[in-house]
C-alpha cells in the first residue's frame, strides 16, 4: 500500500481539498502511534484525563457519559476514516466528561497533546486541518441538539439513517437511539413502522 492510499492520507485530503507530498504525509503520519484494541476497551473514562486524539483504521468506537440511573448517552460514534476524543479533556487536561468504548475490535492511530501542538506549529496545513475537524464536530453537535428538541423522534431516526447508513447497520440500537434521544423502544416501534414503508 502506498502512502497515498492510507486511510489517513484520504481523510487529510478530503477535508483539505488539497493533496499533500509523501515527505509532508510521513511526516504527519510519523507522530501517531498505531495500536489495537480488543470489542468493549476503554480508550478514556469519564473522570480520567483524556491524553489523546483517535482516527479509526477498523472497528467502530462510541463516547458516550453515563446518568445517574446507570443509562448511558451517546455523544458520538466513529467508524473507519473517523476521528473520536473528549475534546473538552483532551485540550483542557481537565478530567473527562465522556468515556470512549470500543464496539468492536478496532485498528486505530493516536496523537498524544504534545504531538497535536507540534504538528500544529510546524505547519499551517496541519494547523487548518485540525481547526476544520474541530469546527465540523462543534458545528454537528449544535445541529444535533437542535434537530432533537425541534423535530419529532421519527424524523430525527429516518435524517440519521440516511445520512449515516453504516451506523445504523453496525451501531446497537440502543446507542443510536441515546444519541437521538429516543427511548429504546420506541426507536424499535419507529423502525418496525418505517420498515413497512422501505425506509431504513
Amino acid at each position: 500500500m502506498t502512502l497515498k492510499d492510507h486511510l489517513l492520507y484520504k481523510n487529510l485530503e478530503r477535508v483539505l481539498g488539497d493533496s499533500l507530498s509523501e515527505p509532508e504525509f510521513s511526516r504527519f503520519l510519523s507522530v501517531f502511534v498505531p495500536k489495537s484494541f480488543d470489542r468493549k476497551c476503554l480508550l478514556t473514562e469519564e473522570g480520567s484525563t483524556c491524553r489523546y486524539v483517535y482516527f479509526i483504521l477498523s472497528g467502530s468506537a462510541c463516547s458516550y457519559y453515563v446518568n445517574e440511573e446507570g443509562e448511558k448517552h451517546a455523544i458520538q460514534f466513529a467508524l473507519e476514516g473517523y476521528w473520536i476524543t473528549d475534546h473538552y479533556s483532551f485540550f483542557s487536561g481537565r478530567p473527562g466528561l465522556y468515556t470512549i468504548e470500543t464496539l468492536e475490535p478496532v485498528d486505530l492511530l493516536m496523537i498524544n497533546r504534545d504531538n497535536f501542538e507540534s504538528l500544529c506549529q510546524s505547519s499551517h496545513q496541519f494547523e487548518h486541518f485540525f481547526r476544520i475537524l474541530i469546527q465540523n464536530a462543534f458545528t454537528a453537535l449544535q445541529y444535533r441538539l437542535a434537530k432533537t428538541n425541534a423535530e419529532e423522534a421519527e424524523s430525527r431516526y429516518v435524517e440519521f439513517a440516511k445520512s449515516y447508513p453504516a451506523f445504523v447497520q453496525r451501531i446497537p440500537q440502543y446507542l443510536i437511539a441515546s444519541y437521538l434521544g429516543i427511548k429504546p423502544q420506541s426507536l424499535s416501534r419507529i423502525r418496525k413502522d418505517l420498515s413497512g414503508k422501505n425506509h431504513p
